[in-house]
């Protein structure tokens, strides 16, 4: 199990990766999106990440509208997430995730699942050319089911699960359910606590996510790789003393 931090998209990304590998995490789960994140200099982080040792996921921007019924629209996505994956390709990732597109017409919510499916195939085609799995996170309804899930992967070949707990917590299955039922298709794990009100990206404790059950049943799902800690934090000075708590926190639980 290898533990990794996510780079604040709003800081300067090679400082955010030097706090990462100075505080001696696994891997930087690299988000490419605004304001300070769009561009990437690979060679300068390249790098950063050889003399920490750091490994790197992918992670993209969250509001790409990727699956939008315009082709136009869908064009110009799949452009930038080509754009992110050859970043990611060159910085040695083996995953990039995506997450749910929620874009759409009014008239057409009940088509959001089947919208997603038709765009996915062409996102996990153009990743396969640069050697990235591509992860796909469950979120809001109705991509909070394992069923729905599921349906996805099945009508997708090569995509994965990218199993968010905190996401599980505010959804109609919990995440004990997805590791139960789809185990062996998660490939890279977010876990952060919340009160299941909102995507409260809080400490590991804090909130109410079951943590000793979530951590029980992913370990039963044979599920061994990536585990990001998204706990964010708007004060500086205390953001890796939370982090610190977190991580301590799920090692303990791991090791029990």
């Amino acid at each position: 199990m290898k533990i990794g931090l996510m780079n604040n998209p709003a800081a300067s990304v090679p400082n955010e990766i030097i706090s990462i590998g100075s505080a001696h995490y696994d891997f930087v789960d690299l988000t490419i999106e605004g304001p300070q994140a769009f561009d990437i200099d690979t060679e300068e982080i390249l790098s950063i990440l050889k003399e920490y040792r750091l490994a790197v996921v992918g992670h993209t921007d969250p509001c790409l509208p990727y699956a939008y019924p315009i082709e136009g629209i869908r064009e110009a996505c799949l452009h930038e997430l080509e754009r992110c994956a050859k970043i990611f390709s060159a910085l040695g990732a083996g995953v990039m995730n995506i997450h749910p597109c929620y874009a759409c017409p009014p008239g057409m919510k009940r088509a959001l699942v089947d919208l997603n499916i038709k765009a996915l195939g062409a996102v996990v085609d153009m990743a396969d050319n640069y050697g990235l799995t591509v992860v796909f996170e469950n979120f809001r309804a109705p991509f909070d089911t394992v069923s729905v899930h599921e349906r996805i992967l099945r009508e997708v070949p090569g995509l994965k699960l990218h199993l968010d707990f905190g996401h599980a917590n505010m959804g109609k299955d919990d995440a004990a359910a997805f590791c139960k039922r789809m185990g062996p298709h998660i490939a890279h794990v977010h876990f952060s606590d919340n009160r299941a009100s909102g995507d409260h990206h809080m400490p590991l404790g804090v909130g109410n996510v079951p943590w000793r059950k979530a951590v029980t049943a992913l370990k039963a799902s044979g599920y061994d790789e990536t585990i990001t800690l998204e706990v964010f934090c708007d004060e500086p000075t205390l953001q890796f003393q939370y982090l610190e708590l977190s991580r301590k926190f799920l090692l303990d639980l791991w090791h029990s």
